[in-house]
């Protein structure tokens, strides 16, 4: 078992795994030179060799306890016979959704589709340290239905109008997408991921009435399912506030990812038979190192003598410095 999984599992206090969302990406130097090289995203996260490379990178670099494999939540509706295309400084575009089209999707095809991201795991598993986790993800059915159905406005409001005449597409899509997810999952741990982890990046967007059949309802399947396989789940659902204490009480994962808007207190009193990970706004790495500093070890002693695995309440950001993560890094593996 590693440090990740038993802190997880066994719920662990006397350690402090560490690792970061989008720890392989755009602020590594040595990633830039591969995406340089290779301008079609969904290709590169097809290429296996490079996917791997990739995911290794930051491993290679720093003292982390877990890889996440370098892929995209969005492989996912590009499987399922989107188009999926990544405008710089726009973000993703999605082709229109056709409900027929995405009815006729099988799950062996859907499958074929992804092998290059299994065949990358198991590149990953062959390469990495024993001692190291190998993290898989998906994004959480709502939040790939943001995208397959084009709900946003911009980047904090969806489109209402929109979310109620798409409302009956929706629950079918809910449905059947819960299904090849959990395949997706499932072909990730027989290639050699030890532990997922569930994006809900756009829970947030939900109105109240829809958060239990949008976002509670799906996770708890997805939940459910990992807890079958005998593989620690980790769930994301950002920005529902204190919502995260119904979520936490009805979906039951093994691990509870904080974003930046919770505090660590109300989270260590309110969330405290859970695993707990993450919770620093990515901002505070632009800031001098003894604000840094701080920040860090208001949630180090925040959770000291609770299981929590350092990370962050978001993905790593494009600008961040990897000498001043690697500062971080040493703050944490040093904590007593």
């Amino acid at each position: 078992m590693t440090k990740l999984t038993n802190c997880i599992l066994n719920k662990d206090p006397s350690c402090v795994p560490v690792w970061f969302m989008r720890q392989a990406g755009r602020y590594l130097p040595e990633f830039r030179n591969i995406r340089s090289k290779n301008k079609n995203f969904i290709k590169l996260c097809l290429n296996s060799n490079l996917s791997s490379k990739i995911t290794l990178q930051p491993m290679e670099r720093f003292r982390l306890d877990a890889a996440i494999i370098f892929s995209d939540i969005l492989m996912v509706p590009y499987s399922l016979g989107q188009k999926v295309k990544f405008e710089k400084n726009i973000g993703p575009k999605l082709s229109l959704f056709n409900l027929k089209n995405f009815q006729s999707n099988k799950k062996k095809d859907f499958t074929g589709k992804l092998r290059p991201v299994y065949e990358a795991i198991k590149k990953t598993r062959k390469n990495l340290n024993k001692e190291k986790s190998l993290i898989s993800f998906i994004g959480a059915p709502w939040t790939l239905i943001v995208y397959m159905f084009g709900l946003k406005k911009d980047k904090n409001t969806i489109d209402i109008n929109k979310l109620k005449k798409s409302e009956s597409d929706i629950k079918i899509v809910l449905e059947k997408i819960v299904d090849f997810l959990c395949v997706h999952i499932d072909n990730q741990i027989k290639a050699g991921a030890d532990t997922v982890q569930i994006f809900d990046s756009w829970a947030g967007l939900i109105p109240q009435e829809n958060l239990f059949n949008y976002c509670y309802k799906p996770n708890k399947k997805i939940v459910d399912f990992c807890k079958q396989k005998k593989i620690p789940v980790i769930c994301f659902p950002k920005g529902i506030k204190k919502k995260y204490l119904e979520f936490a009480k009805i979906v039951n994962p093994d691990c509870l990812s904080l974003d930046y808007e919770i505090n660590p207190n109300w989270a260590r009193t309110n969330l405290n038979n859970y695993c707990l990970q993450g919770g620093l706004d990515p901002k505070i790495l632009f800031e001098k190192e003894d604000v840094i500093f701080r920040a860090v070890d208001k949630y180090l002693n925040a959770f000291k003598g609770h299981p929590y695995i350092f990370n962050l309440g978001h993905g790593l950001l494009p600008e961040t410095n990897p000498e001043v993560l690697q500062k971080l890094i040493d703050r944490v593996n040093n904590f007593k």
